[in-house]
């Protein structure tokens, strides 16, 4: 693969001792999330990467303590192509868009992911949208997973975008989340505080990590707001912006989020399903196999926040979503 050196980054790292014994093309892979690992791969492959000084191959094995160079090309920078997908928008004015996020949109072009984003659908239906966050990143102040559903916003300008971040950073915007989670919920209402980095052997994953370099302080806020036998309905309000983070301070807890492939170790439930874990010993009914939740029961529900240009306090809600008021209907019924 042919560089150009006035394009090409010096990306530096030193083994760690959780890393020792890895391949060089996996632990980068962690490392460089922006860039997939097919990529990195062929840019060790081409000669791109030394360590202590020495070019290696791929499937070399790195020992703690290390000095890992790798001569890494810049990212894609092109934009998303638009596309016509519906998008249901919760409040629009001149400054600002707010917008529902449905269950299985990526909220920006990603490695595996380059068509039906958040981000193609904006590109095609508004004309004017910030660059803040980049040619890939239209107005998108912030995000959301993949199976998250709820309330996004979004920014026409780069003043609106700057300033709506600013209150992202100084904490000051207040979100509402809620989610259906398994498990038995000790405490009504508590918060978690635990730092949040990269899972030691899982790249998808991310895990309580009090003393990685990568690891950065979390919090979030939770309370019960109905309990059942095996399960319970929670407003979870995070305080920090941290990737999985209510995913993850959930499952710390002992209580995962429903249907969570990640955390949870299951990705769908069935109504039969759904009574079983409330140990209810009833006998099979018709409609017991019908599948009621494919991903992670998890919604953002309320953002509230000062509107950057008037200086209004502002609030967007979304409702909950059929596939989680079904669950919610099933174990209500029972």
């Amino acid at each position: 693969m042919d560089q150009d050196p006035s394009t090409t980054e010096l990306f530096e790292h030193t083994v760690l001792e959780a890393e020792n014994g890895q391949r060089i093309d996996a632990m980068l892979a962690i490392l460089l999330d922006a860039y997939s690992r097919v990529f990195l791969r062929k840019v060790v492959q081409d000669g791109g990467a030394r360590v202590n000084g020495e070019v290696v191959k791929p499937s070399f094995r790195v020992k703690e303590g290390q000095q890992v160079e790798l001569d890494l090309p810049p990212p894609p920078v092109d934009g998303p192509q638009p596309e016509d997908i519906a998008l249901d928008v919760l409040f629009e004015d001149d400054y600002l868009i707010a917008i529902d996020k449905p269950a299985g949109m990526v909220v920006h072009p990603a490695k595996g992911n380059w068509s039906g984003t958040l981000a193609s659908a904006l590109a095609f239906r508004f004309q004017q949208l910030s660059d803040v966050g980049g040619v890939t990143r239209p107005g998108i102040v912030h995000r959301l997973d993949r199976d998250t559903t709820g309330v996004i916003l979004v920014a026409k300008s780069n003043a609106v975008h700057l300033r709506l971040s600013e209150q992202f950073e100084q904490r000051t915007i207040q979100k509402e989340y809620f989610a259906i989670v398994v498990g038995r919920m000790e405490l009504d209402r508590d918060v978690v505080r635990q730092p949040i980095g990269p899972h030691p052997y899982q790249r998808d994953k991310m895990a309580i990590r009090k003393d990685h370099p990568q690891s950065r302080e979390a919090e979030t806020r939770y309370e019960v707001m109905e309990r059942f036998e095996g399960i319970a309905s929670v407003k979870v309000e995070p305080k920090t912006g941290r990737t999985h983070q209510i995913r993850v301070h959930l499952d710390h807890v002992g209580t995962p989020v429903l249907c969570d492939r990640l955390y949870a170790g299951h990705s769908r439930i069935s109504r039969g399903e759904v009574l079983r874990r409330m140990a209810r010993k009833e006998p099979p009914q018709a409609g017991d196999e019908e599948v009621l939740l494919a991903r992670q029961a998890l919604h953002a529900r309320r953002i509230a926040f000062t509107h950057p240009i008037s200086g209004k306090p502002l609030t967007i809600e979304s409702p909950i979503p059929p596939d989680m008021q079904s669950v919610l209907d099933v174990l209500r019924s029972r």
